[in-house]
């Protein structure tokens, strides 16, 4: 599912209440029998989101394919090796000091590649706000370890983009499946159809599933 919350105080503020959040609660909740069931549920909860893409980006790396509980273990041993968590100070710490902190040997190369593209500027940060989503996740998945999962994870979190459906995130299937098909398997032709139900605000939508199936909003 999303990204898993961060330790207090490593990272940025969050970002307040995306722009848009409140308009698209009004327009699922008219469009959307199931939405306006759900999204009262959870009141004045919103996404939320952090402003450092490099931070996000680590965090979804370190997060791929373990358990919630063993990617917060690594995280904090990470921010003990990397306090804030710089291209430049990843890059320092070097292969050794990250294997050290949890990471398999395949996601210390990944975080250190990050780190490279970030530090050689071969990625464009400082424009990904007026790039549209494609060309976002174009730039992204070209760096080792992040394919679209991550790239649309990012552009929910970071980029706090309204209508991003992430057909590979097994929590939207389930929460469709649970809300939708009375818990029957869902294929992604079916995720798409419901989806379109939500245009242009899949992200909101996306997110109020998550709550359904974890009420606790991550970070």
């Amino acid at each position: 599912m999303a990204p898993t919350k961060e330790t207090a105080g490593t990272t940025p503020p969050p970002l307040d209440v995306p722009a848009y959040w409140e308009q698209a609660k009004i327009e699922l909740m008219k469009r959307d029998r199931i939405m306006k069931k759900l999204i009262p549920q959870f009141g004045d909860l919103h996404l939320v989101g952090h402003g450092d893409p490099f931070t996000t980006l680590a965090r979804s790396v370190v997060g791929q394919q373990v358990t919630t509980k063993a990617a917060d273990a690594a995280w904090n041993k990470l921010l003990l090796a990397c306090p804030r968590i710089t291209p430049a100070q990843v890059i320092k710490a070097g292969a050794e000091q990250l294997s050290a902190c949890g990471l398999s040997k395949r996601k210390t190369e990944y975080i250190l590649d990050l780190a490279d593209h970030f530090k050689a500027k071969r990625v464009h940060a400082n424009q990904w706000a007026d790039m549209d989503d494609e060309a976002v996740i174009a730039e992204l998945v070209q760096i080792r370890g992040i394919g679209r999962w991550t790239a649309e994870m990012f552009l929910i979190f970071n980029l706090l983009r309204p209508n991003v459906l992430p057909l590979d995130d097994p929590g939207l299937i389930q929460g469709i499946s649970q809300n939708y098909f009375s818990g029957e398997p869902v294929s992604r032709s079916d995720a798409r159809e419901v989806s379109a139900n939500w245009e242009p605000w899949r992200t909101v939508a996306t997110w109020y599933l998550w709550r359904s199936l974890d009420p606790v909003p991550v970070e």
